[in-house]
């Protein structure tokens, strides 16, 4: 323990330093207590997570250089603490255009194929070059390689990819384009959102690098003023289970904070409400998931959230999942300056 925190002194003062020779900067806490019963030891505090964020940026004319960096602290049975970069990324116009080169968090298109799992205490980070063209009016297209760092220390193979997205006509669309060396295969999402009779549509066509797919289609209603209603369904292939490393879908309530991929021939049918008071947001939302290849599949479960914002800079949020007798429950405090 005093070897870590020596190391986060040092690692500490370096930063404080290169931030008080930055153009900008700024602070991301975000503070999650875990009230889950999801082990069996009944409903109380478990532990407490902190992640602390500090970013500092320096501009001149046609570049910019990032820095960002984690400190992660856990109170309970097991208390840690850990630090770590975060992104760390420089960017350069040249032509019309944008290169970049060095670590960044990446979310494209729905999310399904590639995102950085924000909830999470160790995001995901891609380490590369990227290209990035924006044609306005058409399309804004990014070109990239990169390496995935998912937290642990270990780096997937290469992986080239092509995002582009635009609006025509006033619907929204997204191409997302992988490969991964040593794979024949590739990923690809095509996302579609637009607007019909005054009710939002949504398609999401993915499928990974197994050629594994999942589907959604979801419509939106605003009902009232500051009520809207939303439906969906979700279908993934018998084949074998859809899975994408290290996004925000990898995994369950207790890595992701959502319902995450679910295993092949599943279907799940999701209704819910959002109410939006100002400060105070609710949402509720009810799955009912079932299975093709497993008639004995019978899954029902709630989730409701409840949002405050305490001023412009924090905000309180509490989030409760619950299946059978199994029940996932998380208050957040985040402030940022």
């Amino acid at each position: 323990m005093k070897k870590n925190l020596r190391n986060l002194l040092a690692v500490g003062l370096g930063l404080i330093t290169t931030v008080a020779f930055a153009q900008t900067w700024d602070v991301d806490s975000r503070t999650r207590m875990d009230m889950s019963d999801a082990n069996g030891d009944g409903n109380q505090v478990k532990s407490t997570d902190q992640r602390v964020t500090l970013s500092a940026d320096w501009e001149g004319e046609g570049y910019n250089i990032h820095v960002s960096s984690d400190v992660n602290y856990t109170l309970g049975a097991n208390s840690d603490v850990s630090m770590s970069i975060y992104e760390a990324y420089a960017t350069a116009d040249f032509m019309g255009a944008t290169f970049g080169a060095g670590r960044v968090a990446l979310n494209m298109g729905s999310g399904a194929l590639m995102s950085s799992n924000e909830w999470a205490a160790k995001r995901t980070t891609w380490e590369g070059l990227g290209f990035n063209y924006n044609m306005e009016g058409t399309a804004d297209i990014w070109v990239g390689y990169h390496r995935q760092n998912d937290g642990s220390g270990a780096d997937d193979a290469g992986n080239m990819w092509l995002n582009a997205g635009g609006e025509m006509s006033g619907w929204n669309w997204n191409f997302l384009y992988m490969t991964e060396e040593g794979i024949d295969n590739s990923a690809t999402g095509i996302d579609v959102s637009g607007e019909v009779m005054g009710a939002g549509v949504m398609l999401s066509m993915n499928t990974d690098f197994n050629e594994n797919t999942m589907r959604m289609i979801g419509l939106s209603y605003a009902a009232m003023d500051n009520m809207t209603i939303n439906v969906a369904q979700t279908f993934y292939g018998e084949d074998g289970d859809f899975r994408m490393e290290g996004t925000s879908m990898d995994g369950s309530y207790g890595v992701t904070g959502n319902l995450g991929y679910l295993s092949a021939g599943s279907e799940n049918l999701s209704y819910g409400l959002d109410y939006n008071m100002g400060d105070l947001t609710l949402g509720a939302t009810m799955h009912n998931i079932t299975n093709t290849l497993d008639e004995n599949v019978d899954r029902s479960i709630t989730e409701i959230s409840l949002g405050y914002s305490l001023n412009e800079n924090a905000g309180l949020s509490v989030s409760m999942a619950n299946e059978d007798d199994v029940q996932y429950m998380w208050m957040t405090l985040n402030v940022g300056l």
